[in-house]
């Protein structure tokens, strides 16, 4: 059901967003775009956890939670979503629980069998963002296949040791995923176990995929969203670098 700015007034205190309402490039007509969004996040880990925790508390109306793996130990250091008494649970229900504990006016959608290829039509065409929040290559072709195929724009994020990775990909606009990583390197992917990281990298990116998801949102005209784009950090010595994607004429996906 869609609700006006005025209805919303009444159904809900507007005092949670004042904050942002205030700025210019927000106000009340970008907050109604954030209540009426809804952002599917693919991976509630790391990353997923800045992303969700920044999408609920910023307003956003119905958020996805895709995750099959349950909460260990070892992600304490960096899955700010969970804590010690969580851990053998499902990281996707106790995602909803803590995101409804911060925003109780948003609608979570929780899939904790995760993303697969008998699902992915069904998710992908319910929401309007996909985040990328996974940390291996198969899940993220998946991801961009999907993205490609039901013309979604999928935020894109990586992190491995000190250094962490953010674009969109939109294959209307440019360049995909496969465009940037063709599938014949996935053999170099590691994940955190392999590789090992440091958890506030991981903040880092999934704030700035949640950034990303308000600015196309929001989309305004001030705003310059990462389609095309490759933002590096290097957290040891925040040196940062943006780096163009250019579109593979011979993709096999989005060409």
């Amino acid at each position: 059901m869609a609700y006006s700015i005025y209805e919303i007034k009444g159904l809900f205190s507007m005092d949670r967003y004042a904050r942002q309402i205030v700025l210019d490039e927000i106000g009340e007509d970008g907050q109604e775009k954030l209540l009426r969004a809804k952002v599917l996040c693919v991976g509630a880990g790391g990353l997923g956890s800045s992303i969700l925790l920044y999408l609920a508390a910023a307003g956003v109306g119905t958020i996805g939670v895709a995750d099959f793996d349950n909460v260990e130990e070892c992600n304490l250091q960096r899955q700010i979503l969970y804590d010690t008494n969580q851990i053998g649970s499902n990281k996707a229900s106790n995602a909803k629980k803590r995101l409804k504990e911060l925003n109780p006016n948003i609608t979570v959608n929780i899939y904790p069998n995760g993303l697969t290829d008998k699902n992915v039509e069904e998710l992908f065409t319910a929401y309007d963002i996909i985040i990328d929040g996974t940390d291996n290559f198969e899940t993220k072709f998946l991801i961009n296949d999907a993205g490609v195929k039901f013309k979604k724009p999928v935020i894109y994020g990586a992190i491995q040791g000190f250094e962490g990775q953010v674009s969109v990909f939109d294959s209307n606009l440019g360049a995909c995923y496969r465009c940037l990583y063709p599938e014949s390197l996935k053999h170099l992917s590691v994940n955190c176990e392999q590789g090992g990281v440091i958890g506030t990298v991981a903040g880092i990116i999934g704030t700035v995929q949640a950034m990303q998801a308000i600015m196309l949102i929001i989309a305004h005209e001030s705003f310059e969203p990462l389609i095309g784009k490759l933002w590096i950090i290097d957290a040891k010595t925040m040196q940062t670098r943006l780096l163009d994607i250019p579109k593979d004429q011979n993709c096999p996906v989005c060409s």
